[in-house]
This record gives C-alpha cells, structure tokens and sequence, in this order.
C-alpha cells in the first residue's frame, strides 16, 4: 500500500492512458459518423454532466461553486488552449497527414510538457526520470512509425502544413497540462475538471456560431450509434481520463505523468489484435516492450 501511495501520481497516470485508450477509439467512429466538430462539444456536455452527478455526491457541489479566482483563471485557459486550441489542430493534422503521423508528432508532449514544467512552475526532473522518458518516447515512436495504416505511405516528404498542425495539437496538449497544475494547487480535481471543461464549452460554442455549424451538431443527436459511442468516449475521456490526468499531475511532475499517458498508441496493439483482428509487427511489440521498460523506471 505504501508503493501505491508513493506512487499514486504515477499510477493515476497509467490509468489515465487505459481511459484515453478505450475513449479514442470511440471517438475515432464517432468522428467518422457525425464529424469531429460535433463530437468535440458533445463529448464536453456528456462529460461535464457525467462530473456534475459525481461532485454532487462526493462534494456536495453540483458546480464548482468553491473555486478561488485563481482556479478559474488558470484552469478556464488551460481549457481553451487544451480542449480547443489542441484539439483543432490535431484533428486537423489527421486530415493532412493521417494519424500515424500525426500520433508520431504528439510524441513530442512529454519533452515540451517537461519544458513548461520547469519554465512555469519550476518543476526539475532527475537524469533518471529523463532517462525513463527517453525510453518511452523512443519505444512509442517505433510502434508509431512502424504501422503502415490504410492509405498511409511510408514517406519523409510530409506536409509542413499538417506537421505544423500536429506541433500545434502537442503544444496545447503540453501547455494545458501545465496550465492545469499551475491553476488546481490543492483544489479537488474532478471539480478542476469541471472548470475546464466548462471554458471548452464556451470556446467550441463561440467557433460553431462562428462557423454556423449549429444545426449540424443537432442533427447528431438523432444518430444513436453514434451518441453512443460519444457518451462511452465521453465517460472514459472529459470524465474519468482527464479527470486522473489531474490527479496524476497533483501528485507527481507533469513531465512524467505526460510521458506515462502518453503510451496511449503503444495500449491501443491490444485491441488491435484482440477486436480487429490486425497483425503486429516485431517492431510495433519491440516499441511496446520498450515503452513498458520507460516507464517501469519512474516506478524505480
């Protein structure tokens, strides 16, 4: 029990990559039936009222009617630049160069995050810890790069422009995560969740006005299969996931929670071959064992 606690940040980071395993693939045939603009603000409402009914029951709050003004602050931004910022361009990139590579790029979050860290909050890793970031970093890369995806080719000559995009997605990612440390201090984390998924909504409501995409997001609702697969991304995503990203961050730097939650494409080899029945290649088991190796070393 006493490696457990010592540990929880880590943990709740591991928990957090099999949450975000199981809600990309939802939104993955989510996105390809309604598109990814109505399921960016679907997810948030479902997740928030999700939050909602537990902070009720845990904190008496429906709302986190609680928080300081600095909570908000930071917290708000942390969620426009994570939730909306971030979101847009890597949904983006997919667009242009395709996941694999788009994924590849978002390998960069756990340096960049480790950066803000000590930029902003003055978070200092061990030669260790770096040792066991680079490790994983270098084992998701080989599993990443290794997938040859449908309609995917294997090449160098990439778009700048999806590549810029795809920076972009790391660089709210990482930045958000931090933004999150600096704004919850001791605050509750599902109630800090609360406050970013809230900003999320106000910026994803303020760019479909924009768009005038309104009538599209309420064509959605009546696609069930779909609102399905958004509700379970939802719960395993805005809910549970980044909720314990929060609690990992709290716990433990956000450089090492980042790399832990990172290994997301690495969990995802299981249902790849358990549910779709795909090969894996040497290199892709290589990549996992790897990975697995990084982060059994924040552990040490």
């Amino acid at each position: 029990m006493e490696f457990i606690h010592t540990h929880s940040g880590e943990f709740a980071a591991l928990l957090t990559a099999v949450f975000w395993t199981v809600t990309s693939l939802a939104f993955e045939s989510a996105t390809n039936r309604i598109g990814s603009i109505a399921v960016n603000i679907l997810r948030l409402i479902i997740g928030l009222s999700f939050l909602s009914l537990f902070t009720f029951f845990t904190r008496g709050l429906i709302l986190p009617a609680d928080a300081s003004t600095h909570n908000w602050l930071w917290l708000s931004l942390s969620g426009l630049v994570g939730f909306v910022f971030g979101d847009l361009f890597l949904f983006k990139s997919y667009q242009i160069i395709g996941s694999r590579f788009s994924m590849l790029i978002m390998t960069l979050v756990p340096p960049i995050t480790a950066f803000f860290g000590f930029v902003i909050i003055g978070e200092r890793l061990t030669l260790f810890q770096f040792l066991g970031m680079l490790l994983t970093f270098s084992g998701i890369a080989l599993a990443i790069f290794s997938r040859n995806g449908k309609g995917e080719k294997l090449s160098l000559k990439l778009a700048p422009r999806g590549m810029l995009y795809a920076f972009g997605g790391a660089l709210g990612q990482a930045l958000g995560l931090v933004l999150s440390k600096l704004g919850m201090g001791d605050y509750d984390p599902f109630a800090a969740t609360q406050i970013r998924i809230i900003a999320g909504i106000a910026g994803f409501s303020v760019l479909i006005s924009v768009m005038g995409r309104w009538s599209n997001v309420s064509r959605s609702l009546g696609e069930r299969k779909a609102m399905l697969l958004t509700t379970l991304g939802a719960l395993f995503g805005p809910f549970l996931g980044v909720s314990f990203s929060l609690v990992a961050i709290k716990h433990t730097e956000a450089g090492i929670a980042s790399t832990i939650m990172a290994i997301v494409p690495v969990l995802i080899l299981v249902p790849a071959v358990i549910v779709y029945r795909q090969k894996v290649t040497f290199a892709e088991l290589a990549g996992a064992l790897l990975s697995v190796g990084g982060i059994a070393v924040f552990f040490i």
